[in-house]
């Protein structure tokens, strides 16, 4: 992975994955090895980008700090345990060191109201780049390009002194300021600066929305020095010391800054129209709250520690059950906030250099996929457990959607890879369907709720057969994704994990011989068999990563723990130089997709965990 780090500037087009990411809870960043900020939403994650240049590199804007030269060597870390960036230039006169955060204080958690901790709210909400000069001496350029909303929209800049210049969209956005500790000029609607420093000299640029910055100056080492408090902090409270600390941290560290500190929501990831495909296409929107991704989260955080984020997130969820239809259906994603995330549309404004054109909204918000219902009750059940007693109002509303998928199970739908040429009966909307009836009838019984019990308890079992009658191939001796069918799915590697199923059952081995016959590519696990063209999408995916990881964690379920060790280990060496994974991986190594996914590192999280036990009980005898 060192090598990847070796970049010249010279470049013109790196990796998707040569990046590292910094938050503050409200929004993101992406800062690429050549010391660039390109890609940035603003006020929120789930906002209009200001710094898009990841998609387009002449039209999306960019925030640039580099030395002057061309030719420089760079390293890339983050600070231990903690969400700050350190890129370091290295050129014959000289090192420096770039030092990307967003400032966070106090704890963010919002343990139980929700509410932002006190203290926090007194921070801007803004992108803090401080440069120091470590050895000799280094000319270095900054260059800051905004393009607000999506690069629709044409703004003006003015400087207010020779340190500041505010950003001002003609139309839509918030108006934007950038504070810095050098002279800063203005052209073609850019700031710009060219400085010098000397050994142990620094100097620093704050960017943010303008109407909370105006009269504020930050100290940039204080700010620094708070922030790594905070993060060091709460990576302390991490109970996981298995082998695999560092990759679980990071992974933890990054589903944090995926998460809000308002709201409680985790969003899939901090981009969109990442290609999906090596020839551009499939290209989504992931800046969104998905239910599905509740169990996962819940599992991931409550095997590290983190309770009080794990019943942020689910009362999160919560509410939105007690928002649902009157039918008790719910949608599929939410922005951050709860509502419903905007309609899908194409954004002509950064085409880039590939043959598809990004997506910004997300089309699958009206599809059916019943699986969500069951990843709903999963995390209720383990609220229950960890947390708190479902109250009264809340069971009125778990049992009208529970009582909805007793009248919907069968329904065709979309599932969970959102299939986008119509809806078919899937196994694993069967399988969460299961999982809604088996735990609502734990949590009834566990605390005595009321419940139609007889009626519930007929319909799992009536689920449990169709699975193992409808979607059994014998020929295969496999499970497959549709009835009748010979077409594999890797989402079947849930079973186990939902305790449908267990690992040794004979059924399950049979399946997951053929989830690796046919599915796998090394340690890369495909979703559902290639060449089927069951999406009605363009372009050949890559592995996808979550995959990969529940097949690791299934074969040590298993009992074959050698097996989905060498999986899960061949796995890490597909993460960027500081542990971040992407959506999917290309058999030729290429990230694919938004960029760091959620779910892959939840997956990462989940198969830690299990490998860990597993390897524990192995007994290895004297020799």
């Amino acid at each position: 992975m060192g090598d990847r780090q070796r970049v010249r500037a010279t470049k013109t087009e790196l990796p998707i994955d040569a990046r590292g990411i910094v938050g503050n809870m409200k929004t993101t960043a992406l800062v690429s090895l050549e010391g660039t900020v390109d890609f940035m939403c603003f006020p929120r994650v789930d906002s209009p980008t200001v710094f898009a240049g990841l998609l387009d590199a002449e039209r999306g804007g960019a925030f640039a700090i580099r030395p002057a030269s061309d030719e420089f060597n760079v390293k890339q870390m983050y600070i231990p345990e903690t969400n700050i960036l350190l890129t370091r230039f290295m050129t014959p006169d000289g090192v420096c060191e770039l030092l990307d955060l967003m400032p966070v204080r106090g704890d963010t958690s919002g343990e139980a109201s929700g509410e932002v901790a006190e203290g926090e709210a007194s921070l801007p909400n803004c992108l803090v780049r401080f440069v120091r000069m470590v050895h000799g001496s280094m000319s270095l350029r900054m260059h800051c390009a905004p393009r607000f909303d999506y690069a629709r929209a044409t703004h003006s800049a003015a400087s207010t002194d020779e340190h500041t210049v505010e950003f001002t969209a003609e139309k839509n956005g918030v108006p934007l300021q950038l504070q810095s500790t050098v002279t800063l000029s203005i052209k073609d609607g850019c700031a710009e600066a060219q400085f010098e420093l000397q050994c142990k000299e620094s100097a620093s640029f704050v960017f943010g929305a303008a109407e909370e910055m105006r009269g504020h100056r930050m100290d940039c080492h204080l700010v620094y020095d708070e922030t790594v408090r905070f993060w060091q902090s709460w990576a302390s409270r991490s109970i996981y010391r298995g082998r695999y600390r560092e990759v679980v941290m990071r992974s933890a560290l990054t589903l944090k800054l995926l998460s809000s500190s308002e709201h409680g929501a985790i969003v899939a990831a901090p981009t969109f129209g990442l290609a999906e495909a090596l020839d551009g296409s499939r290209r989504w929107d992931y800046r969104y709250a998905w239910i599905r991704d509740a169990a996962f989260s819940v599992y991931a955080l409550l095997r590290l520690g983190y309770t009080s984020e794990a019943r942020h997130f689910i009362k999160w969820i919560a509410a939105r059950n007690q928002r649902c239809h009157s039918d008790g259906s719910l949608h599929v994603m939410y922005a951050v906030d709860g509502e419903p995330p905007p309609e899908e549309m194409e954004l002509e404004t950064l085409p880039g250099s590939l043959q598809g054109t990004p997506l910004v909204g997300n089309g699958a918000r009206d599809q059916t996929q019943l699986d969500v219902y069951g990843a709903l009750l999963d995390a209720l059940y383990l609220y229950n457990k960890y947390g708190s007693a479902v109250p009264y109002e809340g069971w009125r509303h778990v049992t009208q959607t529970v009582n909805y998928v007793v009248e919907h199970w069968r329904d065709p739908d979309q599932g969970i890879w959102e299939l986008r040429n119509g809806a078919r009966p899937l196994l694993h909307s069967r399988l969460m369907c299961w999982v809604t009836l088996d735990r609502a009838l734990r949590l009834a019984e566990k605390r005595s709720l009321p419940a139609p019990f007889s009626a519930w308890f007929g319909v799992r079992d009536e689920i449990y057969h169709d699975i193992h009658e409808n979607f059994w191939n014998d020929e295969l001796q496999s499970f497959v994704q549709t009835p009748d069918s010979d077409t594999l799915d890797a989402s079947v590697l849930m079973m186990p994990l939902v305790r449908f199923i267990g690992a040794t059952d004979p059924r399950f081995l049979g399946t997951l011989d053929a989830i690796g016959r046919e599915l796998r590519v090394d340690p890369l696990i495909f979703r559902y068999t290639r060449g089927s063209e069951l999406d009605g999408l363009p372009g050949i995916e890559g592995g996808f990563s979550a995959c990969s990881f529940w097949y690791a964690e299934a074969l040590a379920r298993a009992g074959r723990v050698d097996e989905g060790r060498l999986v899960f280990d061949k796995m890490l060496e597909y993460a960027n130089h500081l542990g971040l994974f992407s959506e999917e991986v290309a058999t030729t190594g290429e990230a694919l997709g938004n960029f760091p996914q959620a779910l892959t590192h939840l997956a990462l999280i989940s198969a830690a965990y299990q490998l860990d036990r597993s390897l524990d009980k192995v007994h290895v005898p004297w020799t």
